[in-house]
């Protein structure tokens, strides 16, 4: 890479930081630098469906392939998007010329998927988590390591790109409110539906969230968002973990319906989080909580608020799906040469979920070091 063309800085991503440089468009695309960018879908289902309705919103993308080993799925997909190339088989579409792909296959097939396309030389925009297990973060953290440092890489944490989550991350680190003292985070909510009408064979695959050697149980494949907003914060990710999962209210799958962790870092301070999928009618609590020397930040995706001593309580409201910014960043920096390389961290983040996992099943303590090594 000359240096000519090169403006490189690091930005902090738990302790492992993002890379993130600028280039010149056309080292990134050639002479379609002034193009749309084609984004190949791979795993047609309804996250699939909905983020690249996304990607086809931005004027300056278009979906221009699609991937899925069901037929039905690839219907509804030639439906959506209609001209667009079909495949059945990801190598296929990754040996397309296609700019970038968006990966939203079940989430045990991450690691295989994001190792292809790095060796396809895609700029990837991959749904969470990295990983269901150790082996697969390190997965990966390798893949992500020897990327073409040409190519963007975005895992999709929302939260990072969020306007108001990018204000919010300000404000605390900036130290307006003193240092984080504690954290307390949490996902009480709804789950997903149980799929079904298809044959029984196809019943693990179409129904992947709820098989925790698939999906990394709730920990993993949907509390890796608050646990990735809280090293992002922190600067850092904990050292060990304790906690504890039952199934009140779930008789399908083998995944806990809820869970209650307690994570600890190097400097002694604490984070406490928990979460279910119970279904509560006109009650969730899906946020951060950070208390601080001089106050405390509440943040969500549906905004955020300030607590100070002998001072109004300020409310910031966010009114959108915030996958947008980090879809419409995604594209932007692809066009622009603004590249980022999210891999490393986005493993880091999963593996903390995956360390808290372990201790639920287990019933005792987990260290980073053990975890890191399984």
């Amino acid at each position: 890479m000359e240096k000519a063309s090169t403006r490189r800085k690091f930005v902090g991503s738990a302790s492992a930081a993002t890379a993130f440089w600028i280039l010149k468009p056309e080292s990134v695309r050639g002479s379609q630098a002034n193009s749309a960018v084609s984004v190949g879908v791979i795993g047609c289902g309804n996250r699939g469906m909905y983020v690249s309705g996304l990607f086809a919103k931005n004027e300056f993308a278009r979906v221009a392939a699609v991937c899925d080993i069901y037929e039905d799925r690839l219907e509804a997909a030639r439906k959506q998007y209609s001209g667009a190339r079909v495949f059945k088989s990801h190598q296929d579409l990754l040996g397309s010329d296609v700019d970038a792909v968006l990966i939203a296959t079940p989430a045990y097939l991450h690691p295989e998927h994001f190792e292809a396309a790095v060796a396809a030389r895609k700029h990837i925009f991959m749904e969470k988590p990295a990983a269901v297990d150790p082996a697969g973060c390190r997965r990966v953290r390798e893949a992500a390591l020897r990327a073409d440092p040409r190519k963007r890489i975005t895992v999709d944490f929302q939260q990072r790109y969020g306007k108001d989550y990018r204000e919010a991350h300000r404000i605390v680190t900036g130290g307006q409110l003193g240092e984080i003292k504690m954290v307390r985070a949490s996902w009480l909510g709804g789950g997903p539906p149980i799929a079904t009408g298809h044959p029984a064979d196809q019943e693990r695959v179409r129904n992947w969230f709820f098989y925790r050697e698939l999906s990394g149980d709730i920990l993993v494949e949907q509390d890796c968002h608050n646990i990735d907003v809280v090293n992002w914060f922190l600067g850092k990710h904990p050292v060990r973990v304790s906690g504890y999962g039952s199934r009140q209210v779930r008789h399908y799958g083998n995944i806990f319906d809820n869970v209650a962790c307690t994570f600890a870092y190097d400097d002694g301070r604490l984070f406490s989080y928990s979460a279910n999928q119970f279904r509560t009618p006109g009650f969730s609590d899906v946020s951060e909580t950070f208390i601080c020397e001089h106050g405390a930040l509440n943040v969500s995706r549906r905004g955020y608020t300030i607590w100070r001593e002998k001072a109004p309580e300020v409310r910031v409201e966010t009114k959108y799906d915030i996958t947008i910014d980090a879809v419409n960043e995604f594209v932007e920096g692809v066009r622009r040469g603004m590249i980022e390389n999210f891999g490393v961290a986005a493993a880091e983040s999963t593996l903390t979920a995956v360390m808290a996992l372990h201790a639920c099943v287990t019933g005792r303590e987990v260290s980073w070091e053990e975890i890191s090594a399984a």
